[in-house]
């Protein structure tokens, strides 16, 4: 399956023509008179690594560069986003959001995240085709809107290990009442190619999901099952490079080599907000069959809000389930003109590896409401890799060292409007 859907040319003329059809059936227009809105919402930010071996970053499709690029980084959660929400008639609706921030490309060119009609079927089932939200976690639908987030930014942990946040094609969601909650069940399929370094480029196909929310009062719960082939050009000097050494080269390079891998994506949380108080927390399982791992996330919050003030705690970890060094090649079964180059293969396969995150993060942070659609918070993070791995961090230098904590420190100015 390739992806080639254009959601923007769809969305362009499912408009039109749902335009002439809504001009033309005036009795359809009176159940939900057509109507737009234009919306927004801006991150205004600044962090502080006091690594200088590395640099700090929310995920790795926005990369940052606090600490060893910079001191202090403006590029790791700043962004500007705009949405325009169209309703045709009581049936017909659609959605468009663009969104500046930093890319893998160091670019802040505007990138479409929504584009999707919108097809209420009965009042409990609904339709959708575009580019939709991937319904994964709990601040999922939200989590470039740093006004709706209680902290600067969602725990890297969790969020940071599935950076995709939308996905074209098609999904379903059905409303339904059990066990005292009100429920709504998703279903998805898709496809997603993204840039995932300045060279490199991600592609999610066949990308298949099942989502459950249910609510009741201030309790959320959801959980979320994700299937997708993955494939990512990240590497492949190295693996061709160990398909040259036979037998057993071969064998790591499809073992380690992220190209039609089968990758599997398990997450469940819970959110408590009873107004004074709240407490989230989530827990997640990501399997690739490749050099990015199988690893298993999740995090803690809670806060209490006291007037226009919210201080708040959060634990997140993330923890590899597979090994972040192995032995590679055996050199000693190589011929001496090839122990080098063997080597040095073996070094760039644990240097990938190393990159699977094993650390756990401490924050502590407070929001201030400052005045209505404003809030600016301020967080500090003592973030610990450890076993051997670089942890979340990118652009590692050598002398970088596991094992050391790192103290990130974020201010953020968040708005809608």
């Amino acid at each position: 399956m390739t992806c080639n859907f254009w959601p923007e040319r769809a969305l362009a003329a499912s408009v039109i023509m749902l335009s002439c059809s809504t001009a033309l059936a005036g009795d359809a227009a009176e159940d939900g008179a057509p109507g737009w809105n234009l919306s927004g919402f801006a991150t205004l930010a600044a962090a502080h690594s006091n690594n200088h071996q590395a640099d700090f970053t929310a995920n790795a499709l926005s990369p940052g560069d606090a600490g060893y690029s910079r001191a202090w980084s403006a590029q790791v959660d700043s962004r500007l986003g705009a949405q325009l929400d169209l309703r045709f008639d009581s049936r017909w609706s659609a959605v468009l959001q663009m969104v500046a921030e930093r890319g893998p490309r160091d670019g802040y060119s505007p990138v479409l995240e929504w584009a999707n009609l919108q097809y209420q079927a009965t009042p409990d089932l609904s339709l959708r085709v575009g580019r939709i939200t991937l319904p994964l976690f709990i601040s999922g639908d939200y989590r470039k809107a740093g006004y709706a987030l209680p902290w600067v930014r969602p725990p890297v942990e969790m969020y940071g290990a599935v950076p995709l946040s939308s996905s074209d094609g098609a999904d379903a969601s059905y409303r339904w009442q059990g066990g005292g909650m009100h429920h709504v069940t998703q279903v998805f399929f898709g496809c997603t190619t993204i840039p995932a370094s300045r060279t490199a480029r991600a592609r999610a196909h066949a990308l298949t999901g099942l989502s459950n929310t249910a609510t009741s009062g201030a309790l959320t719960l959801r959980a979320s099952l994700l299937r997708a082939h993955l494939s990512v050009d990240i590497g492949r000097e190295l693996f061709d490079g160990l398909r040259g050494f036979g037998a057993q080269g071969g064998a790591l390079a499809d073992r380690y080599e992220l190209e039609h891998k089968h990758a599997l994506v398990a997450a469940a949380g819970f959110s408590y907000d009873p107004g004074r108080w709240f407490a989230i927390g989530e827990i997640g399982r990501l399997n690739t069959a490749s050099f990015l791992g199988d690893k298993t996330v999740g995090y803690l919050s809670a806060g209490y809000r006291y007037r226009d003030l919210t201080p708040y705690l959060v634990y997140s970890s993330s923890r590899a389930n597979v090994a972040t060094r192995v032995a590679g090649l055996e050199l000693d079964r190589l011929p001496a003109q090839q122990v080098a180059a063997g080597a040095s293969l073996n070094g760039g396969l644990n240097q990938l590896l190393a990159a699977i995150p094993r650390q756990h993060t401490v924050s502590a942070g407070v929001r201030w409401d400052l005045r209505p659609d404003y809030a600016l918070k301020l967080q500090y993070d003592r973030i610990m890799p450890h076993q051997g791995s670089n942890g979340t961090f990118i652009n590692v230098q050598p002398g970088f060292r596991s094992g050391q904590p790192v103290a990130v420190l974020s201010v953020a100015l968040d708005m809608v409007f």
